[in-house]
């Protein structure tokens, strides 16, 4: 009877346009990007494009595939993101599985938890983290985007409440069974946890894949830039040819068109990834909630 109420109704009702409106606005700039970057270079230029390209041309892309720093940067962006979230997801479950034991298993174990937790309340700050990037080597690698960024202490908190919600049953049967730790977390915890796994891989993957400041501090040489460095450079520059394309390119295309290019094929990657991982998305945002 409570879902055919009135208030229950109008409730609804505005959730729903909330969710519309809030949808709609995360769309229409995608979209107005796309139309951008599929207009020709007069329309594009006197900004008269909105969600619909005019005079309609796929030069800006045929450039931008054409442009080798560019290429370059979405390699290292690709590399970057596959290392990141493959080590980051490593790291962050091999220490939220014995962090989730009671102390009567893992003693100590709110001394290792305080370890971390600390962490989300106070940081190093920039300089000292540019400091121990410096003097262990890694700068101007790819190592100096990965590693700093290797374990997220709020992920970790969240893998241990999920893990914590597993049957403890589970675990004594694979004892019994003659199972050791790692193989007790590969083959028990990893399966049931795999929602919990690929939200936190999705949190992980966009991460990498938007950051773009610690390539402008870790990385000296313009060519190593990942993606998000590389269009953040280019946006903010006002003629984009000087380091992307040659004014004879420029024939048919303008500046507009070609940032609108390359900011629309670096945001392809992630929208292609979500939809494998939505049916485990919905699932993992109860990461740690109270199970039936």
């Amino acid at each position: 009877m409570y879902y055919k109420t009135t208030p229950y109704r109008i409730f609804n009702a505005c959730n729903y346009i909330v969710l519309a409106a809030i949808a709609v606005s995360c769309i229409v700039p995608l979209v107005h990007t796309l139309a951008v970057s599929l207009s020709g270079r007069g329309p594009a230029g006197a900004h008269l494009v909105g969600l619909w390209p005019i005079d309609f041309t796929t030069d800006a892309y045929r450039k931008t595939l054409d442009n080798p720093s560019f290429l370059r940067s979405l390699a290292i962006a690709v590399e970057r993101t596959a290392l990141g979230t493959a080590l980051g997801m490593l790291v962050t479950l091999l220490a939220a599985y014995p962090l989730s034991k009671d102390g009567s298993v893992f003693r100590r174990r709110s001394v290792y938890t305080w370890f971390f937790v600390v962490t989300l309340l106070f940081s190093g700050g920039l300089v000292p983290t540019y400091i121990v990037v410096q003097k262990l080597g890694l700068m101007n690698s790819i190592w100096a985007l990965v590693l700093p960024m290797s374990i997220n202490v709020w992920m970790l908190v969240l893998m241990m409440s999920y893990f914590r919600s597993v049957p403890k049953e589970l675990e004594e049967a694979a004892l019994m069974d003659g199972a050791g730790q790692f193989r007790i977390l590969a083959a028990v915890f990893l399966p049931i946890s795999l929602p919990a796994v690929a939200t936190l891989s999705l949190f992980t993957m966009v991460g990498h894949w938007n950051s773009w400041f610690d390539g402008l501090i870790y990385i000296n040489k313009a060519e190593n830039y990942p993606l998000a460095t590389f269009l953040q450079t280019i946006l903010i520059q006002i003629d984009t040819t000087k380091i992307t394309l040659s004014k004879e390119s420029m024939e048919n295309v303008t500046n507009e068109t070609v940032k609108a290019a390359q900011v629309f094929i670096g945001a392809l990657p992630i929208l292609a990834v979500y939809p494998f991982l939505q049916k485990y998305f919905v699932k993992g945002l109860v990461i740690g909630a109270v199970k039936e």
